[in-house]
């Protein structure tokens, strides 16, 4: 499973009123790996739980509350309003630390502090290097895909979880800010030597975009960091005119609501993106029209889609925009607003729902897809979702 030096849990709920909401557990789900080897265990539990049913502010006065006695103690307020938010039984409820919520912020405007590596750890416990960013400090020290990574600062990685890994390359333990250097113990066949590199500040990759025969444009949405609905559009406009989009959010954990809408925007002309519920207020998201209505479109989903990206499947799907290929989504529809705690620290509480345009709750039910592909190999899902584009193509 393979991972990168970005981020290690998740990181903001974007700024201003009602859509500063996220839909949480955003971004790698605390694995920091594109694969997210924690979201199974995550999901099976919570998947156990019932829903959290909407309506926040007496847990959120709760928290603030315990928070407030704590300091007024002499005590944590984070660590109280930990135990709080556990005791609230909120399933998505979670408590940061100042320094994580603006690393939340930081990893969802699309940049992290890092060298610019992904790893995987191997069988036998050994940490290996599976791709270098291109114009990163590990890419101008010559460090490249295979390289065994076998130290962080005179420290043994092997057999160490990537989280680990990741969080001794960001130098989460001392706040390590970019400019700052990391010594790296490497191997590549017998050659073993150290290379020492400085962090920088790196932009993610959260939208990718390559093209298929007969002109299909695949595109693969990472994240819902900022910028990514642009970017969509981007992709979109530049696509051929006869073409038809395989819009890929297999693994994709969420991110920023209004990116995920932008999205849509991209492939509706206007109209009902979701509807939500704030403390029992009911709100509305629309896409901007313009988007393109003609070309053929499949999203590919599977458990790992999840949050923001389940909204936009919800929209799609229930508009007839698009064939949703691949296994039901995991199932995360409830919205969390962030509450400022004495301290500095951020509590997150769950303070509704929101649902599809045709009314369906997401919820703790995922969205199931038109056609139900249960592949592990990733090009054979691709290539099945190429078979219904034809499909479509031939019904135009």
């Amino acid at each position: 499973m393979s991972g990168r030096d970005l981020f290690c849990q998740p990181r903001r709920f974007g700024r201003g009123a009602a859509l500063t909401l996220v839909f949480a557990s955003v971004l790698v789900a605390g694995a920091a790996t594109s694969s997210f080897p924690d979201l199974d265990r995550k999901s099976a539990a919570g998947q156990a739980r019932s829903a959290v049913p909407a309506g926040r502010h007496d847990g959120k006065a709760a928290v603030a509350e315990a928070a407030q006695e704590a300091l007024a103690d002499g005590k944590s307020p984070m660590e109280a309003a930990e135990r709080a938010v556990s005791r609230s039984g909120d399933r998505w409820g979670a408590v940061y630390s100042q320094g994580e919520y603006q690393e939340f912020q930081e990893a969802l405007d699309g940049e992290y502090t890092g060298v610019g590596l992904w790893a995987r750890r191997e069988r036998d416990g050994r940490i290996e290097v599976t791709k270098v960013a291109s114009g990163s400090p590990a890419a101008a020290a010559g460090i490249r895909k295979g390289d065994r990574l076998r130290s962080v600062d005179g420290e043994d990685v092997d057999g160490q979880p990537v989280t680990e890994v990741v969080s001794l390359l960001r130098g989460d333990a001392t706040d390590a800010p970019a400019g700052t250097v990391v010594r790296l113990g490497l191997q590549r066949g017998t050659r073993a030597w150290t290379e020492t590199v400085r962090r920088a500040r790196l932009s993610t990759d959260s939208v990718t975009v390559r093209k298929l025969a007969g002109d299909i444009t695949v595109i693969k949405i990472a994240a819902f960091t900022k910028g990514v609905g642009d970017a969509v559009r981007s992709a979109v406009r530049g696509a051929p005119a006869d073409g038809g989009f395989i819009l890929d959010l297999r693994g994709n954990s969420g991110g920023l609501v209004t990116e995920a809408v932008t999205t849509a925007s991209a492939f509706l002309d206007g109209g009902l993106v979701a509807t939500y519920d704030v403390d029992g207020e009911q709100q509305a998201l629309h896409a901007d029209t313009g988007g393109d209505t003609t070309r053929p479109l499949v999203a590919l989903v599977d458990g790992g889609t999840m949050s923001a990206a389940e909204l936009l499947t919800g929209a799609l799907q229930d508009r007839g925009r698009a064939v949703v290929v691949g296994s039901r989504t995991f199932g995360k529809g409830s919205v969390q607003m962030p509450s400022p705690l004495p301290g500095g620290s951020v509590a997150e509480l769950t303070v509704g729902h929101y649902r599809t345009p045709s009314g369906r709750s997401v919820d703790g039910r995922g969205i199931t897809p038109d056609l139900d592909v249960q592949q592990a190999d990733s090009s054979a899902a691709v290539r099945r979702a190429e078979t219904v584009l034809s499909g479509l193509g031939d019904a135009d």
